[in-house]
């Protein structure tokens, strides 16, 4: 059976859905028959995607809110159907030291990033308990398994998120409930902005992790890794004594990427958006 065939008719709900790689998953999987709604903070945006791509729903989604969530969840049921898959895909990536960090903005990462993952699952578990039947797709990334400089609070958050995926995976294994992770590299959307990445490693595009999304709903499994040698490369280094590994990643430029080599006139827009409290 195909991908198309396994994921027509599937009401999935998308956080963060008005850009970037929930955009694209969005946009692919309606062209395969989905139902989709997708939610987002950024009012004026989620109505825009929404209008002009025939999602089923889209509206205002505060991931960090219970009601926000809980509402959205409930219309989605309301008026398109029991949900089968979550995705948790809202997320934020400021970039900077530690010490230069505002208590404010640690928090927005890891409310977001974090609780709003933890938060998505719980009330989609709700749902799905009862049905015994559900997939929830948590967006980590490649960070969750590393350590970058000028991106600490965002590292813990996608730890957070791959540890928190992987142990609900084994609570809900006899429950038929799927829990999953999805670990992009740097992506070509505008959390990326201004950022030139590794050496050697290109960017994804956000459709790549579109795609990646697709196959997992139609034969899910733990985890997936976008792109397939930036994974690798990230799994291998992590298996490597600590000198040898950081001293590869450093080869690669990973010390600097996200610290002195960020442009900060091409990714202003994006932090000031990002860091809005």
């Amino acid at each position: 059976m195909t991908d198309s065939a396994k994921v027509r008719g599937k009401v999935v709900v998308i956080t963060g859905g008005a850009r970037g790689i929930g955009l694209a998953t969005a946009t692919a999987l309606t062209a395969l028959g989905a139902k989709v709604a997708i939610g987002d903070i950024d009012e004026a945006a989620v109505k825009e995607s929404g209008t002009t791509r025939g999602f089923e729903l889209y509206g205002k989604l505060d991931v960090t809110d219970p009601v926000s969530f809980e509402n959205f969840l409930d219309e989605v049921e309301r008026t398109v159907g029991p949900i089968d898959v979550l995705i948790n895909n809202a997320g934020i990536m400021p970039t900077g030291r530690l010490a230069d960090e505002p208590d404010q903005i640690t928090r927005r990462i890891l409310d977001i990033n974090v609780y709003g993952v933890i938060l998505g699952s719980k009330l989609a578990l709700a749902k799905m308990l009862p049905r015994r039947a559900g997939h929830v797709i948590n967006i980590a990334s490649l960070a969750g398994e590393t350590h970058i400089p000028g991106l600490a609070t965002y590292n813990a958050s996608k730890h957070a998120v791959l540890g928190f995926t992987d142990t609900l995976r084994e609570e809900y294994r006899e429950h038929g409930i799927r829990f999953s992770s999805v670990l992009p590299t740097l992506t070509n959307t505008e959390l990326g902005s201004g950022i030139s990445g590794p050496k050697l490693l290109r960017p994804a595009e956000p459709e790549e992790i579109a795609d990646a999304i697709v196959a997992l709903i139609a034969a899910p499994k733990s985890k997936v890794r976008v792109t397939t040698i930036a994974g690798i490369v990230s799994q291998v280094v992590g298996l490597l004594p600590e000198a040898v590994g950081d001293g590869i990643a450093r080869a690669l430029g990973s010390g600097h990427a996200f610290l002195d080599d960020v442009d900060a006139a091409q990714r202003k827009a994006y932090e000031e958006r990002a860091r809005s409290v």
